[in-house]
């Protein structure tokens, strides 16, 4: 593994200065952008949801004639 001099850049900023910088941004922008998961809804609206969409889905199979 090859050792990276923090020399320099020419816009006068350090490697560290850089990628601390990319650090600080990724953490922000983690807590923006939140994509939903488990612990956004309560456990029994994902039970009603899930089942839901089965029943959908096996309506319109059913209506097709697929299966």
């Amino acid at each position: 593994m090859a050792i990276v001099p923090t020399a320099k850049a020419a816009n006068a900023v350090t490697l560290d200065d850089m990628t601390a910088y990319s650090a600080s941004l990724t953490a922000r922008a983690r807590n923006l952008v939140r994509t939903g998961g488990p612990k956004d809804h309560s456990k029994w609206l994902e039970h009603v949801l899930g089942w839901t969409l089965v029943v959908v889905v096996a309506m319109f199979v059913t209506q097709v004639g697929w299966l």
